[in-house]
């Protein structure tokens, strides 16, 4: 099993460690914001799960059905836990909504943020080790999903601040519990729409950052010989795998071979710097092509 396979399965750990913690401190206390970071916790599971079965398809070879590989299928991990996202945010602002109309007292603060708390640390240490190796790798559903869990972690940090508040403060102070759940229902709205948007690029195949873009044309050029040029670039990107493509404009009396060796050095200097780089390169002579680049 893969290293990134493997950072699924310590996802779904986590996400059935917190969920237990986080419903445990809700129980104890009766806190609609303690309510909403534990369901989080249920979109951190589903997102687990989802991540787990998309990596194991993106993993899969390219066969003659899908010839650029299964890659894309990460895009599919990061939407649906955007999505998912959204959901728990609606069900969390609904809930704190409720509790403005017909509020309750909270019980038993001391022991249910220290439960809270615990589940908040599993959460970072997961976290830090799962974005670790989503940037190691450059999988973008790993990274999503380390990224939700970072927020999963602030979000508990605001809310037990929050509540530590309430617990030293005269009773009125317990109107902070309700918008402490609201806080967090809109911030991780934010979270579920870069999520999506960031999946949606994906789907759209949308093109390389302007920062990998800029490094491809500079190589190119550093690259030519007196008389070539370039022109026509795209890329774009699926999972860790970067899609290149160009035409090379050199003079006609070059050699196949001068230009065969040409490619060669332009893909491996792109691969040296851009991990898991497809490079195609259209040759044509210089002297059918008025256009330059």
């Amino acid at each position: 099993m893969s290293v990134v396979r493997k950072m699924a399965l310590l996802s779904i750990v986590a996400a059935i460690v917190t969920l237990g913690l986080k419903f445990g401190a809700w129980f104890l206390t009766g806190s609609v914001s303690l309510f909403s970071d534990a369901v989080e916790s249920v979109v951190n599971l589903a997102a687990g799960l989802m991540l787990f079965w998309m990596l194991t398809i993106a993993a899969r070879p390219a066969d003659a059905g899908h010839a650029y590989g299964h890659d894309k299928a990460e895009y599919f991990s990061s939407g649906v836990e955007g999505a998912l996202i959204l959901v728990a945010a609606v069900s969390i602002i609904y809930a704190a909504v409720e509790r403005f109309i017909h509020p309750e007292p909270l019980t038993h603060l001391g022991p249910g943020l220290l439960v809270s708390g615990l589940a908040a640390l599993v959460n970072f240490v997961a976290a830090r080790m799962l974005l670790e190796v989503a940037r190691e790798k450059d999988s973008i559903a790993l990274e999503a999903d380390a990224r939700h869990l970072l927020t999963d972690v602030w979000t508990s940090a605001g809310v037990l601040g929050g509540l530590v508040v309430v617990m030293i403060a005269p009773p009125a102070w317990q109107v902070l519990d309700p918008i402490m759940a609201v806080v967090v229902g809109a911030n991780i709205v934010m979270t579920g729409v870069k999520l999506l948007r960031r999946s949606l690029d994906g789907l759209m195949d949308a093109a390389l950052p302007e920062q990998e873009t800029r490094f491809i044309e500079a190589s190119i050029r550093a690259m030519l010989p007196s008389g070539a040029s370039f022109h026509d670039l795209r890329s774009r990107k699926a999972g860790p795998r970067r899609f290149i493509e160009l035409h090379l404009l050199v003079p006609g009396e070059i050699s196949v071979r001068a230009f065969h060796d040409l490619c060669d050095r332009i893909e491996e200097e792109i691969a040296r710097e851009l991990a898991q780089a497809s490079v195609i390169i259209h040759v044509e002579p210089t002297e059918t092509h008025s256009g330059d680049n």
